[in-house]
């Protein structure tokens, strides 16, 4: 395993990071301990669940592995999400000041901790001005509830005006960013990776394996069956399947992280990981999974490092669609009357 710092902060965590989404959904409590056990085995030392993740299931068999596991737990860097609706009344979500301390101490008392390492905005809130939001955030900190703060899934401009807005108070500023980012997706890297890269943050992606199909599971015009996600739901995902189904560059992509496996002897999967890890400004990849054997498999990436030629191959076949100004031919032409 392989350590970074947790962006600028001076945190050190794994460069693979447990995503708990699962824990009380796809794995049962049993499975989930399994889980957190195999991670720890193989040197993992950075956790990431959130409150919506089975309406707070998945923080409390969390903090119950927690609590009967105390020395593994004092190394552990604990990160968790507020944001998103944990109940039925009007204020029971957003990044309001009301909402966040009660969904801060809820997520607390679920974990059965005193403070979490790192909290993260799991979403943009339109309706809170973001001074509000940063404003608790710094508060939080100065309090002890929390050690740094991150945001998740937010656009480059809202990166960035929170930021600048932190720095113009004198407030704690923020240290992460977690996108979903994978081979198919890499549409960040137009906007939302250069605003992380500029302010500092470490990069958290999610989905690093896009839903399966990184892994191989897929085959072309052949809808999923049997226990895959999309298969145990007729209608779920159905469009975004036939969407990438559809789309050519899915399949060239496939073809060559298959190869690379198949050339080093290893799976798609440590593959795909081992690829988005060696991005720039990636702190930590979040690896989900629904047993401790596809976890293992998962974190056997960590000690693949590939070749500067198979970085590069994989780079050029998956690079985003710049079709358009102001990224594509017509916007690089621009920039370049303007001497930028």
């Amino acid at each position: 395993m392989q350590y970074r710092t947790l962006g600028t902060s001076g945190t050190i965590v794994s460069a693979q990071c447990l995503g708990t989404m699962t824990f009380g959904a796809e794995a049962d409590e049993r499975a989930s301990a399994e889980m957190m056990t195999t991670f720890v085995e193989h040197g993992g030392t950075f956790v990431d669940t959130a409150d919506v993740y089975s309406q707070g299931g998945s923080e409390e068999i969390l903090g119950r592995w927690l609590a009967a596991h105390p020395t593994d737990a004092r190394q552990l860097v604990v990160a968790t999400k507020g944001r998103f609706a944990m109940g039925d009344g009007r204020n029971d979500l957003g990044l309001s000041r009301r909402h966040l301390r009660e969904a801060l101490d809820a997520s607390l008392r679920r974990l059965g901790v005193e403070h979490i390492d790192l909290y993260q905005m799991h979403a943009w809130d339109a309706l809170t001005p973001v001074e509000e939001t940063l404003g608790f955030l710094d508060e939080a900190v100065a309090a002890g509830k929390i050690s740094y703060y991150g945001f998740s899934n937010y656009l480059g401009w809202q990166l960035t005006k929170a930021v600048h807005t932190a720095r113009a108070h004198d407030w704690s500023r923020p240290v992460t960013l977690q996108p979903q980012y994978n081979l198919l997706v890499r549409d960040i890297e137009h906007e939302v990776v250069p605003a992380a890269l500029d302010a500092g943050l470490g990069l958290l992606p999610w989905s690093p394996l896009a839903g399966g199909w990184l892994t191989g599971k897929y085959e072309r015009d052949v809808l999923p069956q049997g226990s895959s996600r999309l298969g145990e739901d007729p209608t779920r995902g159905m469009e975004a399947w036939e969407a990438r189904n559809a789309d050519e560059r899915t399949w060239r992509v496939i073809d060559a992280v298959r190869e690379v496996a198949d050339a080093r002897e290893v799976t798609m999967s440590q593959v795909a990981l081992a690829w988005l890890a060696a991005r720039p400004g990636v702190t930590s990849v979040i690896i989900g999974a629904r047993t401790s054997e596809q976890l293992g498999d998962n974190l056997r990436a960590a000690d693949l490092v590939l070749t500067a030629a198979e970085l590069e191959r994989l780079t050029e076949v998956s690079a985003p669609r710049v079709d358009d100004y102001p990224y594509g031919t017509a916007g690089v032409a621009q920039r370049h009357r303007g001497g930028l």
